[in-house]
């Protein structure tokens, strides 16, 4: 019945010039076919698709077929010689249909799913989508619209973490994105081949940037990366990293002029869009093209072999900031990475004062502190407090005063400001050392750090439990500068003494603290026998 319904609708057409069609013409002709789909008479279906006289019907009300014949090859169930009709019809409607609406239409399809069924419709639709925007003139626009729309669904996908999730690759993410880069070629292509740099060219340019810049946020920002080996030619997220900054060249925006220009004043972008762009957005992308570049290597050879290990520092000490603000495990260890790999590069006490004039140089260590502090994590714990340590060897010695003062001011844990306290006793352990003494660990610099150290935050009211670590820190600097100050005629003991008397305090009143719990458990136990 559906079959004679649609060859009554066809045969009426027939005869109807193309502008004649009316919107009951296009509804009808929807439903018997879809009729015809439901019903299994695809062989009947294929044949009027096929059948040229039908050619500017199908052209102008096929595309309303591909909706239901896209769902049907999604469905697992099919036959394999029903599926083998469905994409015999599907290819036809791709290619005899209007493309404008082809492509509505299959944006529409892209958008529908939700789940692991988003990468299973992805992988589909790909390739025809392709074709489609091919025949389209205005392809800058169509082209954004189509990698805006895959990007959306792609980013609604989970990132697969271990080795074992991303060679299973559960939701397909992997797959999609080398299929993505595959659609993605011949329109890059297109740019370079262009050589009239006409105004659509240079839109054309423009979409693809933005998705190179989406790409680089997600996944590549969270994505996880085998170490380079041989395993690393296996990797997908690798390829993708690497296919996409290579469309960055190739499309007249080589990485090394981008990331080196980013947050200067004088813009990367030719228009107004990307410098609002860059201000609210790239902030996460540049940090993933930077971690990429250097803790990856990926493209490293077209940096310029010039640049100083402190240049290089400071150009990506901003990007580990932006790690570090964020709390997702696999970003946090990036900017980890990205931290180690830039400090490995200096010599120990060269990283000038100055440095920590410029904001992250201050921000960076306080991010350190706080994901030593706050995050669940223990290996990333256990790796910022190395970082940090790190840090701290790499500045000369009025930085590590500098942010010795800093840290003490703002950490608020009394871990950390026993971590500090520790290092400063190491600095003026090396300074006594010298045969040159360093003024900010031996001179009268030293009394103004001393007071931040030997100080207790609320005087006699001070949380003694609360604040042991930092307390047996200083109880521990104090006894080694009473010993050296046997060695040594030196400003430092003084400054030490000055508060001796509440240091002597506390003691009483930790050893008291001690006695009541002591006893409390005592009239405990007798309880209990």
């Amino acid at each position: 019945m559906a079959v004679e319904e649609l060859q009554s609708i066809i045969k009426r057409c027939q005869i109807l010039e193309e502008q004649d069609f009316k919107e009951e013409d296009f509804g009808l002709f929807q439903l018997a076919g879809q009729r015809c789909i439901e019903e299994g008479h695809t062989d009947q279906l294929l044949e009027i698709i096929q059948n040229e006289k039908n050619k500017v019907i199908i052209k102008n009300m096929g595309w309303n077929l591909v909706g239901p014949v896209v769902r049907c090859l999604l469905c697992k169930d099919k036959e394999d010689s029903k599926r083998k009709v469905y994409f015999l019809i599907f290819d036809l409607l791709v290619k005899l249909c209007n493309p404008k609406e082809l492509l509505l239409g299959l944006l529409e399809l892209i958008e529908e799913p939700s789940g692991k069924q988003i990468s299973q419709s992805i992988l589909l639709l790909l390739q025809p989508l392709q074709t489609v925007i091919q025949k389209l003139h205005n392809k800058a626009y169509s082209i954004g619209l189509a990698l805006s729309t895959l990007w959306n669904q792609l980013s609604l996908l989970p990132v697969p973490y271990s080795k074992e999730q991303i060679q299973m690759d559960d939701y397909g993410l992997c797959q999609c994105c080398k299929a993505l880069i595959e659609f993605t070629k011949p329109f890059v292509e297109e740019v370079i081949d262009n050589k009239e740099n006409s105004l659509e060219n240079e839109k054309l340019k423009d979409e693809l940037l933005k998705f190179c810049f989406k790409s680089l946020k997600c996944p590549l920002l969270t994505a996880q990366f085998f170490e380079q080996s041989e395993e690393g030619g296996n990797d997908p997220f690798r390829y993708f990293a690497s296919e996409i900054i290579g469309f960055l060249s190739a499309i007249g925006h080589p990485f090394p002029k981008m990331i080196f220009n980013h947050g200067r004043k004088k813009r990367t972008w030719n228009y107004l869009e990307f410098e609002e762009e860059e201000n609210k957005q790239l902030a996460d992308s540049m940090a993933s093209l930077a971690y990429l570049v250097f803790v990856q290597g990926i493209h490293i050879d077209q940096l310029p072999m010039v640049l100083s290990p402190l240049y290089l520092l400071q150009f990506n000490m901003g990007h580990i900031e932006v790690f570090l603000q964020r709390t997702e495990e696999s970003v946090i260890s990036k900017g980890l990475e990205l931290l180690e790999n830039s400090l490995l590069r200096i010599e120990d006490n060269s990283l000038l004062y100055q440095y920590l004039e410029i904001k992250s140089f201050l921000t960076v260590p306080q991010g350190l502190v706080k994901v030593m502090t706050l995050c669940p994590i223990e290996t990333l714990r256990k790796k910022s407090l190395a970082m940090l340590q790190l840090y701290i060897n790499k500045l000369d010695s009025q930085g590590k005063y500098t942010l010795f003062r800093c840290l003490l001011n703002t950490s608020n844990h009394s871990g950390v400001e026993a971590f500090i306290i520790q290092n400063i006793k190491n600095q003026i352990d090396m300074s006594l050392k010298r045969t040159r003494n360093n003024k900010w660990f031996t001179g009268p610099q030293l009394i103004s750090l001393l007071d931040l150290v030997l100080f207790l935050p609320e005087g006699a009211e001070t949380d003694l439990l609360q604040n042991s670590d930092r307390i047996m820190a200083s109880l521990n600097l104090l006894r080694y500068l009473v010993i050296k100050d046997n060695e040594n005629d030196n400003q430092v003991l003084h400054s030490a003494l000055f508060t001796f008397d509440l240091i002597e305090s506390v003691l009483a009143r930790v050893e008291e603290l001690i006695e009541i719990k002591t006893k409390s458990t005592s009239e405990e136990n007798i309880g209990i026998k």
